[in-house]
C-alpha cells in the first residue's frame, strides 16, 4: 500500500461513492461496525417499514438520511447499533395496487377470484421492487440489515400480533360495536379516526348545498304557531345525498328562533319559514328586504328581484320540541318505527355558526346525529329498510350508490367521485335533488359552498360517514396514561409532541380496528352465532389445539396445520402455518358449550402491524423475550419517519406500548417534514415536479445530495428542494475540503511528511496553529452536542462553516507559504500537523452527514500515516474536546481580524479596487483598552489579508467617524404594535452615546408611555457617514474606515502583485513542478518596468525567478494585460 497521500485530477463525488460502497461490502464494514461494538451498551432504532409494492422518492432519502445520521453518530460514540429492516407488506395500498393490476374491484374477490388467489397475488405485489428500494438504500449509504428484515406478512409476525391483541382483550380493552364511522366506498372498508386525521385528508371542497324546507303538520304546531298558515321548518345541509335518509330536525333547546313571512325565491310562493334568530340576517341577505309594510307583501310578484320578510314571532328551541313534519322525500320509510320518525328533537351540538340554526338529522349518516336520535324520547328510528336477505341495510349501499326501490336515485353515487374516470354524469345526485326540491317548493336557498370534508389517505375520494359493526380499542380508557407517558418523549420538534400529537392523545377516540378486507392480519375471534360465546386467539399452537378439539367434536374435518410441531421455532416449521384469512376463515372452532364457532371476518387494522414491530420482529413472546423483558431491543432510543406519522405509526407505537406493558415505545422521536419543489408545490408525477433519486445520486453523489438535505432546513421543516442548491453544496463545502485536502496531500507529499516525527506541543506552534486546534475544539464539542440533541442542521452547518470560513479561507489561505516555502522544520511540521489534525477531525465529524466521502477522506489520511488503525471512519471513534486546547480569547481575537478583514475587503468590493492593489491605511476606532489590544495583536495578519499598509486604532473617532441610526420597521412592527411610531421616534433621536451602547452591547433599554423597553440591534439600523477620500463599514459592534487614496508607489506595488500573479499562473500552465526556479523575460514597457524595478525583489521570491530581464521584442510570448498595460512574456527553466 502506498505511503503518499492519494492526489486526485478532480472532485468527482459519485465516483467516490461508488468505491467507498465497493470497499464497505467487500470489507463487511457495516457488519464489522455492530460486532466491534459488541458488548458495548445498545442503542436501540426501530425502522418504520416501507411497503415495496410502490417506488421510492426524493423524500425517502431525507428520511433515511435522518435515520443513519444518528445510528452513525452513536456508533463512533461506542454503542452497538443493531438496525433490522422491515417490510410492510399489508394493507389498502397493496390491495389497490393488486386490483388495479387484475382488472378487478373488491366485489370480485371471492366471486371471479378466489380468496386464496387474490392473496397469492397480493403475497407477489407486495415485494414488487424490493430489488430497487434495497438498490436505493445501498448508493444513498443508508446502513441497514437488509438479509434479515422482519416481514409483516410471515407466521411468526402475525402470531406476535395475535398474542398483543390477545393481551388488549384479556384486559377488557375491547368491544364490537354498531357506529357511524368513516368509510372508503373505493377501498370498501371502515377507516379509524386516526387515519382520517393524516395530513390531507381533509381538504376544501366545493359542493351543492341545500336549505330545504321541511312543511310542518299543522296539528302538531304549539299555540304560538297557530293561526299562521303553512310553516316550514328551514335546515341546511352540504351533503343533499344524505335527504332522503332524514328521520329527524333537531334544534338547539337555548337557541332563539324566529317565524319569519317571504316568499320562495324559485316558486315565488309566499311561505312561513322558521329558523334561528342569528341567522336571519344570512339567510335573508342579497335578494330580501326586512319589511313591516303589509303592501311590499300585497304587490310581491312572480320574478321581483328583491323579496320582502318580516319577522312575525320568535321562541326558543325547546318550545319547537315535538313538531312533527311531512317527510322531504318520500321515497322509503323506515322499517323499525316510523312512526317515531319525521320530528324535531333536541340537541346540545347545534350552533348558530352557520345554516339555519337546525341540523337536518339523519342517524345513518353522522356520529352526531346517530347520538342524538338514540338520545330522543322516544328514539328516533334511523332510515334502515329491509334487503331482499331481510337486512336492514341503509339507502346507500357499500360501493356508494343508492340501492334498488327509490327511483330515479337507484344505482346512482352519492358522489360524482366514486365513477370510473370519465363515466360520472354531468348533474351529480346534489344536484338531480336541490332540483327536486326547488320544483317542489322544498328548497328555500341552492348554492355552491366551500368547505372541509374527509378524503381517503390511499385512494384521494371522498369518505363517507356510514353505519358499520366493528371491532374497537378502548383507547379512550387509556388516553391519559398515553398522554402522560408522552410528556417523557423528546420530540423534534417539541411543537409536534405537546401539539400536534399531545392534543390529539387529549382528544383520542376508540381505535376501530376492524378493516373488511381480505390481505391483512385476520382478526383472531370466533364467536358462536348468537355471539353469546367467543373466544381470541392469542398463538399458533392455542389455535392448533382448538382446532383439534374441534375435530373432536365433529365441526372440523382437519387441521390445516398438520405437521406443525408445538415449540419449535424453526422457519421451515412456520413455513406449515398461513394465518391469512383464506385459510382462518375455513377454520370452525367449537365453543365451551359445543356450538360451532366461526372467526369474524374482519381484518384489523394494518396500522396495528406496523405498531406492533418492536415485538413483532423478534417474535415475542414465543423468542427473544429477553430483548422485550429486559430491555435490550425495547424501548427504541430513536425513532423518525415522517411528520404525517403523527396520526400513524408514531400513534400505533404509543398505543399498543401503553396498552400492553405501560412503557413508551420509544425514548426520542425526530418527525420529518415534507420534500416540496423549488417553489413550495407538493412533489407528484402528475404535476410533472417530482425529483428521481437515482438520477440525482447519479449526477450529484449522495454525500451531497444528504448534505444538502440536512443542511438546508431542520428535518422538521418543509424542504423546497432545489437540484441547484445540491450542486451549490458540491462546489461550496466539498469542493473546498478536496480543495483543502489536495493542498495538503500536494506538499505533505512534496515534504514526505507522514507525522512519524514527535507531536510539537500546541503550545509551542505559532499562535494561528493554537487559534484552528482551539476552534477545532469547540468545533468539535458543539458538533457532539448537536448530535445528541437530535439536531443535525446546526451540525452540518457548523462544519461547513469551520471547513469554509476557519479552515479554507482563513487558516489554510494565511499559511500557505508555510507549507511551500521554507526548510522542513518545526514551523513547517507544525503546519503539516495542524492541518492533518484538523482534516482528520472533519472526516469523522461530517461522517454520520456525508458516509462516503468522509470515509475516503479519513483512509486517504490515516493510510499514509498509520496514525489510526480503523479500517473505516465508520469504525473510528468520534473525536473529543480537549478543553486545554480551547482558547477563547484567541478565538476573539481572531473572529475580529475576521471580522474586520470581511469589511475592508466588501470595502474593496464596493469601490472595485481589487485585492491586489495594496492601500495604505484603516482606521478603526476601539470601545476600551481590551478591544484595543486584541486587535493591536492580530493586526499584521490583518495587513496582510486585506493588503494595507497600517493600521490606525482610534481610542475617540467621534470627531472622525459619525454613526446613524433608523428603525427597522420588519422587526419593530410585530413587536410593539401601537407603540412603533413613538418609538421610532426616539430612536431617530438617539445620541451618540444611545447609538454607540446599543451597538455595542447588543441592547438597550428606553422609556417608552411610562414602561420600559429593550430593543436589540435586530430593532434599528446602524450605520456610519462616509467621510472625504475613505470608505466606512461596520458589524458585529466593529466599524472601519478605509483610505481609497493610491499614491505612486502603492500603483506599482499592485502591478508587481499582478504581475506575481500571471507568472504563477503560467508556471501552473506550463507544468512546471512548484520548487522549480525559473527564467523571465518581459516585452519593453514603460510603466511596467518601473514597477517591477521597485519590486524586484518580491516578484523574484514569490515566483521562485532566477533572473528577470526586458526585451524590445518577444517573440512567440504569451500576452498579458492588466491595469491598462499590455506585454508579452516567456518563462524557461
Amino acid at each position: 500500500m502506498s505511503t503518499q497521500f492519494k492526489e486526485y485530477k478532480g472532485l468527482d463525488l459519485p465516483t467516490v461513492a461508488s468505491e467507498v460502497l465497493d470497499f464497505w461490502k467487500k470489507q463487511q464494514i457495516f457488519e464489522k461496525s455492530v460486532t466491534t461494538r459488541e458488548g458495548n451498551q445498545p442503542f436501540v432504532f426501530f425502522e418504520g417499514p416501507p411497503s415495496a409494492n410502490g417506488l421510492p422518492g426524493i423524500h425517502h432519502v431525507m428520511a433515511r438520511a435522518i435515520k443513519d445520521i444518528f445510528c452513525r453518530y452513536k456508533t463512533q460514540k461506542g454503542y452497538q447499533v443493531k438496525r433490522k429492516a422491515g417490510w410492510d407488506t399489508h394493507g389498502l395500498p397493496v390491495e389497490l395496487g393488486t386490483e388495479k393490476e387484475l382488472g378487478i374491484t373488491k366485489e370480485d374477490i371471492g366471486k371471479t377470484i378466489s380468496i386464496e388467489a387474490y392473496n397469492e397475488a397480493c403475497k407477489r405485489t407486495v415485494m414488487r421492487y424490493t430489488d430497487v428500494w434495497n438498490d436505493l438504500t445501498e448508493k444513498m449509504g443508508y446502513w441497514v440489515d437488509m438479509n434479515d428484515p422482519y416481514v409483516t406478512y410471515k407466521s411468526k409476525y402475525m402470531e406476535s400480533v395475535w398474542w398483543l391483541l390477545k393481551q388488549i382483550y384479556d384486559k377488557g380493552l375491547m368491544y364490537k360495536g354498531y357506529t357511524i364511522q368513516p368509510y372508503s366506498p373505493k377501498s370498501g372498508t371502515g377507516l379509524s379516526s386516526h387515519e382520517v386525521n393524516q395530513p390531507g385528508a381533509y381538504r376544501d371542497v366545493t359542493d351543492t348545498t341545500i336549505v330545504a324546507q321541511f312543511k310542518a303538520k299543522n296539528e302538531t304546531l304549539p299555540s304560538f304557531l297557530q293561526g299562521f298558515g303553512d310553516i316550514h321548518i328551514l335546515a341546511w345541509t352540504t351533503t343533499p345525498w344524505t335527504l332522503p335518509s332524514n328521520t329527524a330536525l333537531t334544534v338547539g333547546p337555548k337557541i332563539d328562533y324566529v317565524l319569519v313571512k317571504t316568499f320562495n325565491q324559485y316558486t315565488f310562493e309566499p311561505v312561513n319559514v322558521v329558523l334561528a334568530k342569528n341567522l336571519v340576517a344570512k339567510q335573508f341577505g342579497k335578494g330580501f328586504f326586512a319589511s313591516e309594510d303589509d303592501a311590499d307583501f300585497t304587490n310581491y310578484k312572480a320574478g321581483d328581484k328583491q323579496i320582502p320578510f318580516k319577522i312575525l314571532t320568535e321562541a326558543k328551541g325547546k318550545d319547537l320540541v315535538g313538531i312533527r313534519y311531512e317527510q322531504l322525500l318520500p321515497l322509503v320509510l323506515p322499517y323499525q318505527n316510523p312512526e317515531n320518525a319525521f320530528r324535531v328533537i333536541s340537541g346540545d351540538f347545534v350552533t348558530t355558526e352557520d345554516g339555519t340554526g337546525i341540523v337536518h338529522t339523519a342517524p345513518t349518516f353522522g356520529a352526531d346525529d346517530a347520538k342524538v336520535a338514540k338520545e330522543a324520547t322516544p328514539e328516533v328510528p334511523p332510515m334502515l329498510v329491509q334487503d331482499e336477505n331481510g337486512t336492514l341495510v341503509p339507502l346507500v349501499d357499500l360501493q356508494g350508490k343508492f340501492i334498488a326501490g327509490l327511483g330515479d336515485l337507484s344505482g346512482k353515487y352519492v358522489k360524482n367521485e366514486y365513477y370510473d374516470a370519465g363515466t360520472a354524469p354531468e348533474k351529480s345526485v346534489d344536484v338531480e335533488i336541490a332540483i327536486r326540491l326547488k320544483e317542489e317548493n322544498k328548497a328555500f336557498k341552492v348554492e355552491k359552498y366551500v368547505h372541509s370534508y374527509p378524503h381517503s389517505w390511499r385512494t384521494d375520494e371522498p369518505l363517507l360517514y356510514y353505519p358499520l359493526d366493528s371491532w374497537f380499542i378502548k383507547v379512550t380508557e387509556v388516553k391519559d396514561r398515553m398522554f402522560d407517558l408522552n410528556e417523557t418523549i423528546n420530540w423534534k420538534p417539541k411543537a409536534t409532541g405537546e401539539g400536534r400529537f399531545g392534543n390529539w392523545l387529549k382528544n383520542a377516540n376508540d381505535w376501530n380496528l376492524s378493516r373488511s378486507r381480505y390481505w391483512g392480519i385476520p382478526l383472531p375471534i370466533w364467536r358462536t352465532e348468537d355471539k353469546t360465546e367467543e373466544i381470541i386467539i392469542g398463538s399458533v399452537e392455542q389455535l392448533y389445539n382448538e382446532i383439534e378439539k374441534s375435530i373432536v367434536a365433529g365441526l372440523q374435518k382437519e387441521n390445516p396445520f398438520k405437521g406443525f410441531e408445538i415449540g419449535n421455532m424453526d422457519e421451515s416449521n412456520y413455513d406449515l402455518v398461513d394465518l391469512h384469512k383464506n385459510v382462518v376463515d375455513k377454520i370452525t372452532l367449537v365453543s365451551p358449550s359445543g356450538k360451532p364457532m366461526n372467526r369474524e371476518t374482519d381484518l384489523i387494522d394494518v396500522w396495528f402491524d406496523s405498531g406492533a414491530m418492536p415485538y413483532a420482529q423478534w417474535h415475542y413472546p414465543f423468542e427473544n423475550k429477553d430483548k422485550i423483558d429486559q430491555n435490550k431491543d425495547f424501548p427504541a432510543d430513536f425513532i423518525a419517519e415522517g411528520v404525517d406519522q403523527t396520526r400513524g405509526w408514531f400513534y400505533t407505537l404509543h398505543a399498543i406500548g401503553t396498552l400492553v406493558f405501560d412503557k413508551v415505545a420509544y425514548k426520542n422521536v425526530v418527525s420529518n417534514g415534507l420534500v416540496l419543489d423549488k417553489n413550495g408545490q407538493k412533489m407528484s408525477k402528475r404535476l410533472g415536479n417530482a425529483t428521481d433519486p437515482f438520477d440525482t445520486i447519479a449526477e450529484y453523489g449522495p454525500d451531497a445530495t444528504r448534505w444538502y438535505m440536512i443542511s438546508n432546513a431542520n428535518p422538521w421543516d418543509n424542504l423546497k428542494f432545489d437540484i441547484e442548491g445540491i450542486a451549490e453544496v458540491r462546489r461550496k463545502f466539498f469542493g473546498t475540503l478536496y480543495n483543502t485536502y489536495s493542498f495538503f496531500a500536494l506538499y505533505a507529499n512534496i515534504d514526505n511528511f507522514k507525522y512519524t516525527e514527535a507531536e510539537i506541543p500546541v503550545k509551542e506552534r505559532p499562535e494561528i496553529d493554537q487559534w484552528i486546534i482551539s476552534e477545532l475544539n469547540t468545533l468539535i464539542a458543539n458538533v457532539d452536542s448537536y448530535y445528541a440533541d437530535y439536531e443535525p442542521t446546526k451540525a452540518a452547518r457548523a462544519i461547513s462553516d469551520f471547513v469554509q470560513e476557519n479552515l479554507s479561507n482563513w487558516y489554510v489561505r494565511l499559511c500557505r507559504r508555510r507549507f511551500w516555502k521554507g526548510e522542513y522544520a518545526q514551523d513547517k511540521i507544525a503546519a503539516y500537523q495542524t492541518l492533518y489534525t484538523c482534516l482528520l477531525a472533519v472526516s469523522k465529524l461530517g461522517a454520520p452527514i456525508a458516509p462516503f466521502f468522509m470515509d475516503a477522506l479519513y483512509r486517504d489520511l490515516t493510510q499514509a500515516t498509520k496514525s489510526e488503525n480503523f479500517d473505516s471512519v465508520h469504525l473510528a471513534e468520534f473525536p473529543q474536546s480537549v478543553e486545554n486546547y480551547v482558547n477563547k480569547t484567541l478565538e476573539s481575537k481572531m473572529e475580529k481580524a475576521q471580522t474586520i478583514s470581511s469589511l475592508v475587503l466588501s470595502l474593496r468590493k464596493k469601490e472595485m479596487i481589487k485585492v491586489r492593489q495594496p492601500l495604505q491605511k484603516v482606521m478603526i476606532p476601539v470601545l476600551d483598552a481590551n478591544q484595543k489590544a486584541q486587535i493591536e495583536a492580530v493586526s499584521d495578519l490583518i495587513k496582510a489579508e486585506v493588503n494595507v499598509k497600517e493600521i490606525e486604532l482610534l481610542d475617540d473617532a467621534s470627531d472622525i467617524l459619525i454613526k446613524q441610526i433608523k428603525p427597522n420597521f420588519k422587526t419593530l412592527g410585530p413587536r410593539f404594535g401601537k407603540d412603533m411610531g413613538l418609538i421610532s421616534k426616539q430612536i431617530q433621536s438617539f445620541s451618540p452615546e444611545q447609538i454607540n451602547l446599543l451597538d455595542t452591547l447588543g441592547f438597550l433599554d428606553i422609556a417608552i408611555s411610562g414602561k420600559t423597553i429593550t430593543l436589540s440591534k435586530d430593532d434599528v439600523e446602524i450605520s456610519s457617514q462616509d467621510i472625504e477620500g475613505w470608505l466606512v463599514a461596520n458589524a458585529n459592534g466593529i466599524t472601519v474606515a478605509l483610505d481609497i487614496t493610491i499614491s505612486e508607489s502603492l500603483k506599482e506595488e499592485g502591478i508587481a502583485r499582478e504581475l506575481v500573479n500571471r507568472i504563477q499562473n503560467l508556471r501552473k500552465d506550463s507544468g512546471f513542478e512548484v520548487t522549480d526556479k525559473i527564467k523571465v523575460v518581459l516585452q519593453n514597457n514603460a510603466e511596467l518596468e518601473q514597477a517591477v524595478n521597485a519590486n524586484l525583489k518580491y516578484i523574484q521570491t514569490e515566483t521562485l525567478t532566477e533572473s528577470l530581464i526586458f526585451e524590445a521584442n518577444v517573440t512567440n510570448g504569451t500576452e498579458i494585460a492588466f491595469d491598462q498595460i499590455e506585454t508579452k512574456i516567456i518563462i524557461s527553466k
